[in-house]
């Protein structure tokens, strides 16, 4: 029977709370030591999976780092094709039809070369709206990006290890 099963109520709180925090605390250290932007919305839901579901495929190592990866080329590809890559964020111009073709693409681009790597990564699809819209937009921002993404794996993976919680070191078996 998995421990988390019986765990005390509190118990799975708690790991939630200290996974999180701690993660987003490492990251948050690394971006004020450099001066880079290492926190970014979609870490958050990708820790957060991590943490509250490490035994999960879509919770994996692999289809963190994949995931991320397919959406971070996505949005920049996309705004690339649109002519926006040299263009400030949306919410600085707004929304435009270049614009919703970029974040429409990206998303859709992002969705389906998941689906054929079979490596689901829903916080993925944050990602690549955020690159998309131009939140992220240079090619050193989504390199820092995907090592904030790296970091953040490796520190959820040590600290659910830590906990005894089972996240595995690449990838999880596949539901039928």
């Amino acid at each position: 029977m998995p421990a988390e099963i019986d765990d005390p109520p509190s118990r799975p709180v708690v790991r939630a709370f200290g996974g999180s925090a701690i993660a987003v605390v490492v990251a948050g250290t690394v971006a004020l030591l450099t001066g880079q932007l290492w926190l970014f919305p979609s870490l958050g839901p990708a820790i957060m999976s991590h943490v509250e579901q490490p035994g999960k495929p879509e919770s994996s190592p692999r289809n963190t780092v994949i995931g991320h990866l397919v959406a971070l080329l996505a949005g920049y590809a996309m705004l690339v094709v649109t002519g926006l890559a040299r263009h400030r964020s949306v919410l600085d111009e707004g929304v435009t039809p270049a614009r919703i073709v970029a974040a429409a693409g990206s998303l859709a681009v992002t969705a389906a070369v998941l689906v054929l790597l079979r490596a689901a990564h829903p916080p993925a699809g944050a990602s690549t709206l955020i690159v998309s819209l131009g939140l992220l937009h240079t090619p050193t921002q989504l390199v820092i990006a995907f090592g904030a993404v790296l970091l953040v794996t490796a520190v959820d993976l040590l600290f659910n290890r830590a906990t005894g919680r089972q996240m595995p070191l690449w990838s999880a078996p596949e539901r039928r």
